[in-house]
Order: structure tokens, then C-alpha cells, then sequence
């Protein structure tokens, strides 16, 4: 923003008397009752004609880009070198497990950059989140989320690499030169925070 004034000392006025009559929020409130483990609702109130719109929108933006959070980025299942594979017994394809994988969402405690976990598991039987083995700096938010569904006599044995970062990172970008023969890395959603409104 450019504008000209006679000296400085008008300019610092003008700057000052425009912030003084902007109308400012004076109360920010969480309401209580709205409040779930994965839902909040926030107000903030007055704002000056068209700024919640504009501090809404940057405040979506910062929300679903900039917050760290950590995030499934690749695993090997045993038995199969690509995700067009099937594995026998299991009902979904290899496809339909990266695509379940995405929606698990992960916490990682202690500043841990990356980590392993495992899923082993023998029909018949669903697995969900829940199923999924991690060490303690590893926990899963929604362990109730299907990943597979094995008929009897069936076997799945994937391992998973859980990982910190920001906002969205597309599979391409999840691959390493030094990952195993098999390694199949997906798309990864870090941020915490999944839908906002305003």
C-alpha cells in the first residue's frame, strides 16, 4: 500500500487515526457445547464490513496448509511389488487398502520425524486402524477406520512408514531412491485439520 502525506508526522496520524476507528473484535469464544475430540467452533466478533471474510479465508488457509502433523507416506505389503496388485483371500485390492490407508490419521509424540508400524493380521476378519502395531511414539486418532476385510485362511502383512510434514504432499514426492523394491508411497494429508468452515 502507497500513499503520500505532507511529512511524517501526518502519515503516523493518518496510519493511527484509521486503526483506532477500525472496528476490532473484542471477544474471541469456543463453544463449549459444540466441542467433540475432532470438532470445535470458534466465534469472533464485531469485525470491520468485508474483514471476516478476509481474516476467515486466511485463517482456512493457514489451517489446512501450514499445520505440522504426521501421515501414513508408504508402505510394502508382503507378496506384492505395485498397488494394481490383488492379495489373496483379502476383498480389496491393493488400490482400495492405499486408498483406506490415506483416511487413517496418525499422531506421532516426542518430536519423532519418522517411524514404522506394522499390520499382521490371519482371516477371516475386517481390519481397521485399530489393528495397526506402532511403538509408543506412534498414535492412531481414528482406529476404527476400515483398511481390509481377509476371508478365511487368508494373510496380510504390510508395513507402514508414518511420517511428520506439512499441508499435502503428492505420492510422487513421498518416494526415496533408497526405499526397498515394493515400496508403494501414496499421497499424504499432515495437516490435523480436515474441513473448516467460517
Amino acid at each position: 500500500m502507497e500513499f503520500e502525506a505532507l511529512d511524517t508526522e501526518s502519515a503516523d496520524a493518518l496510519v493511527r487515526d484509521s486503526w483506532r476507528e477500525l472496528i476490532k473484535p473484542k471477544r474471541l469464544e469456543v463453544d463449549e457445547k459444540s466441542l467433540t475430540p475432532t470438532y470445535g467452533k470458534f466465534f469472533g466478533e464485531p469485525f470491520e464490513r468485508g474483514y471476516g471474510t478476509t481474516i476467515g479465508n486466511a485463517l482456512r488457509r493457514v489451517l489446512l496448509s501450514s499445520l505440522q502433523g504426521a501421515s501414513i507416506v508408504a508402505l510394502r505389503v508382503k507378496g506384492v511389488l505395485h498397488e494394481f496388485s490383488t492379495v489373496p483371500g483379502v476383498t480389496e485390492d491393493v488400490t482400495d487398502i492405499v486408498l483406506n490407508l490415506k483416511e487413517v490419521r496418525v499422531k506421532l509424540h516426542d518430536g519423532a520425524p519418522e517411524e514404522t508400524a506394522r499390520i499382521q493380521a490371519k482371516g477371516p476378519r475386517e481390519i481397521t486402524a485399530g489393528d495397526i502395531q506402532a511403538g509408543p511414539r506412534v498414535e492412531i486418532l481414528n482406529p476404527h477406520q476400515h483398511i481390509a476385510t481377509l476371508a478365511k485362511d487368508a494373510e496380510l502383512d504390510v508395513e507402514l512408514v508414518i511420517r511428520m510434514g506439512r499441508g499435502y504432499v503428492p505420492a510422487e514426492r513421498n518416494k526415496r531412491e533408497t526405499d526397498p523394491v515394493g515400496t508403494i508411497p501414496i499421497d499424504a494429508i499432515f495437516s490435523p485439520i480436515t474441513k473448516v468452515n467460517f
